[in-house]
């Protein structure tokens, strides 16, 4: 059995699409929710498979956040032991802090469907399309971690995407986002959908994409999942 922890941080940004890919492979799901005053987090090698999903905070906030020390050091110690993580917009984030490297505020706000290009990537790193107009919610960036691999860049954020050894991968972007959850960002964080900024889209227009759109991220998270759980061995990465 297929053993998945999910890390989460507020209660409207979920596991979207990828809850549907992991149950159709009988996958047990397991959450650490930070938002509960109950939360405990468990032996990393007790899974397959970390998912550090998004929020609105910033990994930066730990006087403020006393979760944000402990997840750090629970994800450090999950990939120096070779677990499969998967770190998504704020969880990319707090992959990059916890081995070292530097979160800040990107130059501009990147909120909607922008268009994504991959980098040139050697063998066994996940490739993605040349060019892909994917969902995008964030106005932080992160430096990568020593010897990460840059796997796609945006016309305004360098690191968009970065892959570790075999085991790990974070995305700055949400390929997991459904109509459903976008609905629930735009009801949520509609204080960050500032017109005035060139890369940030208003509420109508992310309302209107249609859901071939989300069907072709989706199906993209589908590949990026298939190929961080491709390996049947845990190769051992130094943070």
């Amino acid at each position: 059995m297929l053993r998945v922890h999910v890390l989460q941080h507020v209660p409207f940004e979920g596991l979207g699409s990828i809850e549907p890919w992991l149950l159709a492979r009988r996958a047990e799901i397991n959450y650490t929710r930070f938002f509960e005053e109950s939360w405990t987090l468990p032996n990393p090698t007790d899974f397959d498979l970390i998912i550090a999903m998004g929020g609105p905070m910033s990994v930066n906030d730990e006087a403020t956040l006393s979760w944000l020390a402990p997840e750090k050091a629970f994800l450090a110690s999950a990939i120096r032991q070779g677990v499969r993580v998967l770190g998504i917009c704020l969880g990319a984030q707090l992959i990059a802090s916890a081995l070292g490297a530097v979160v800040r505020p990107n130059p501009v706000r990147e909120i909607g469907w922008f268009e994504l290009t991959a980098e040139p990537t050697p063998a066994n790193t996940f490739a993605f399309p040349p060019v892909a107009t994917v969902f995008h919610w964030h106005g932080e960036t992160f430096d990568l971690p020593p010897d990460a691999i840059r796997l796609a860049r945006s016309a305004v954020c360098e690191n968009q995407a970065f892959q570790l050894g075999e085991n790990v991968i974070g995305l700055q972007f949400h390929l997991e986002t459904t109509p459903t959850s976008a609905a629930a960002l735009v009801e949520h964080c509609a204080d960050e959908l500032d017109a005035t900024q060139p890369y940030v889209q208003s509420a109508a227009s992310l309302r209107a994409m249609p859901e071939a759109a989300y069907a072709s991220i989706n199906g993209l998270m589908g590949a990026v999942l298939s190929h961080l759980l491709s390996h049947s061995t845990r190769p051992q990465v130094s943070p």
